[in-house]
């Protein structure tokens, strides 16, 4: 059995015309690809951002009510490792720099074989003192020294770009190793993340005719920018999915090439989204997570052809990789997974799933049924609220440094008996750097999906959002939310 998961960072489904007729956004091999799949319609995230996101892949758990962006756990168990224990080997290949940072430790890891391509975002890899040759004067959003210096590497050769590199890794790869019949291959691209850099003729494709001052990176906020601007953050965007599209076109066609197409069970998807100026807004993780961010693409391509070029609405998402994967290599799911295989589902019937909740920790819990969302703020102090972890990292930083005297250790979760910190709160740690964001999601919000797809206008239905209350409260205790989690949000078990 062959498996091949294609992660790339940030796809938002409404750039892809299997879920959206009138994108503008060219792919071209994405909708081929999704032409010979099963499109699942109501896929949303779990933990978010990258590393929470990824951590629920691995472990078939959701991240964000326990923790927040951290490692791979003495105490989890991955699905990467299982595969090995099995005599099944598995091969990471990205340009996910995220891995090699304080708070990303533990989950290369978990891979028989890994591979690097360097240069993503902040990445630390060209070691020059002096500013880099081309540091633009006038710029609107972020402008990273480090990322001005590794783009110096690839300006004019679009195969020299971190993703081309990525995908043509994999496609070595599978060349290597062609003919063989067990593996779990794993190819993750960071694009299209911001810094949204892409080679002009890309930006040719959108006809852009913006003079304004350099612009790859917004800030994360309301959006401060002209309206030109905008529309231009937006070709950029689109401009970088469209390459993205290209170089995963070639990996299609090396499996096509190797004769490891059609009986590969093949999956597509993406780890959140990202706002554009949407709702007024830049960015991710502070706001409430609207569709943009939370309802994201997926598509598999079954290993026998089942349900080629079907779209399903059963709900779904990311924690659910890990009981598929296992299940079609034939290996037992652990009794700690929560998430729900779709092995089922490609094969005509429910998995049993109906709910799906989403989040960062310390932020809010929102829950759908792919007709409503409800997005479930805290309480004003956001009070009380842990961080459990035996390795106590996080992004830029340690869990609790400030004030280490407040940590507890104990065997608080009932999974394991490896003793874990238990670490007080008082400021999401991805909020870390934007000062208080509260305000953004001060309310809680309830959307009818069917009436009102874009967000815009909340109901005020009581009955319906006791309805979402009671399932958000029964789905949290499917997924071992600790207790704490309930009273941060006023909700009465």
């Amino acid at each position: 059995m062959r498996t091949i998961l294609v992660l790339m960072d940030t796809l938002r489904k409404d750039v892809l015309s299997a879920y959206n007729p009138r994108t503008k956004v060219k792919t071209p091999n994405i909708d081929a690809f999704a032409a010979d799949s099963l499109v699942f319609d109501n896929h949303y995230i779990g933990s978010t951002p990258c590393m929470p996101a990824r951590r629920d892949i691995m472990t078939g758990r959701l991240n964000f009510l326990e923790r927040s962006w951290g490692p791979i756990e003495p105490f989890d168990i991955t699905f990467p490792k299982l595969l090995q224990e099995n005599d099944i080997y598995s091969h990471l290949t990205t340009d996910h720099t995220h891995y090699f940072r304080l708070g990303g430790e533990g989950y290369i890891n978990q891979f028989t074989t890994w591979d690097f391509h360097r240069g993503q975002e902040g990445d630390p890899w060209v070691s020059k003192i002096r500013d880099p040759e081309w540091m633009p004067e006038q710029y609107y959003g972020r402008l990273r020294k480090q990322y001005q210096a590794n783009r110096e590497k690839w300006i004019n050769d679009e195969e020299a770009y971190p993703t081309p590199r990525t995908f043509r890794s994999a496609c070595d790869w599978l060349e290597e190793n062609k003919g063989e019949t067990d593996f779990y291959l794993q190819v993750e691209v960071f694009d299209p993340h911001e810094p949204f850099d892409v080679p002009d003729q890309y930006m040719n494709i959108y006809n852009s005719a913006y003079e304004g001052p350099f612009f790859e990176t917004p800030i994360y906020g309301k959006v401060d920018v002209p309206c030109e601007a905008v529309e231009y953050i937006q070709q950029r965007y689109a401009a970088l999915v469209t390459m993205t599209d290209n170089h995963f076109g070639r990996l299609i066609a090396k499996l096509k090439e190797l004769d490891m197409y059609e009986d590969t069970l093949i999956i597509l998807t993406s780890d959140h989204g990202y706002l554009l100026g949407e709702h007024g807004l830049f960015g991710k993780n502070y706001m409430h997570n609207y569709n943009e961010l939370a309802a994201i693409p997926l598509m598999v391509r079954d290993p026998k052809g089942k349900r080629r070029g079907e779209h399903t609405n059963n709900v779904s998402q990311n924690i659910d990789i890990m009981p598929t994967v296992l299940e079609y290599h034939g290996i037992a799911i652990p009794e700690d997974v929560r998430g729900h295989s779709w092995v089922s589902i490609i094969n005509g019937r429910s998995n049993g799933k109906n709910h799906a909740i989403y989040g960062a920790h310390g932020i809010t819990v929102n829950i759908t049924d792919g007709n409503y969302t409800y997005f479930r703020a805290p309480k004003a102090d956001n009070q009380p609220l842990f961080e459990y972890t035996g390795i106590p990292t996080t992004i830029r930083h340690y869990i609790g440094e400030s004030d280490p005297t407040s940590i507890e250790i104990g065997r608080f979760l009932m999974r394991t008996q490896y003793p874990v910190f238990k670490v007080p709160i008082n400021q999401p740690a991805i909020l870390d750097g934007l000062g208080d964001m509260s305000a953004y999601t001060r309310d809680s919000l309830l959307f009818d999906l069917k009436r009102d797809p874009l967000q815009m206008t909340p109901l005020q239905e009581r009955e319906k959002e006791a309805e979402m209350i009671d399932q958000l409260i029964r789905v949290m205790t499917e997924m071992d939310a600790p207790q704490e989690q309930y009273q941060r949000l006023a909700l009465k078990r």
